[in-house]
């Protein structure tokens, strides 16, 4: 395996949830990771909530923004070792082949931006989103990559995705 990974999270509308995984694992995977995010119809925006969850975790929220997956599956896109959809959706959609043949992995995760109520409900929905990324980050970061073989990955990933 690689001594450096890019990983690519993918939903619907790369508003929300993608985002900030792709926030999280900037960060805590700076280094050795790096994170893009995708949709297959972005909204276009990014929800402030998510931003302000990014951002109150103490992460940067620099350069984020709703986007094409469409923007990595061309010639001139970073090669990709991981993709893993973080929504419904997404996993059900015909995904863009992706060059290199990166392993990918379904981490279904309740969408925040669907949430209605109270600020403090909507808030929480985010907050609740941004705790499970982060905890199945920090799992799939305590993999040792490099001493596994592709297929033990592949069923730790998709382990992580079950939590």
């Amino acid at each position: 395996m690689a001594s450096h990974y890019n990983v690519l999270f993918l939903c619907t509308g790369n508003s929300a949830r993608s985002i900030m995984a792709e926030a999280i694992l900037n960060h805590k995977g700076k280094g050795k990771f790096t994170a893009y995010s995708a949709g297959s119809h972005p909204t276009g925006q990014v929800r402030l909530e998510a931003l302000r969850q990014i951002e109150s975790a103490g992460l940067s929220s620099t350069g984020l923004r709703s986007k094409s997956w469409d923007e990595f599956s061309g010639a001139a896109a970073p090669k990709l070792d991981f993709v893993f959809t973080v929504c419904d959706n997404a996993a059900k959609e015909q995904c863009p082949y992706w060059p290199g043949q990166p392993m990918t992995a379904h981490w279904g995760v309740a969408d925040p931006a669907a949430a209605k109520g109270a600020p403090e409900e909507i808030a929480r929905a985010f907050s609740d989103a941004f705790t499970v990324l982060d905890r199945r980050i920090g799992l799939f970061l305590s993999l040792p990559l490099a001493a596994l073989e592709e297929m033990a990955i592949q069923r730790e990933i998709d382990k992580i995705g079950r939590t």
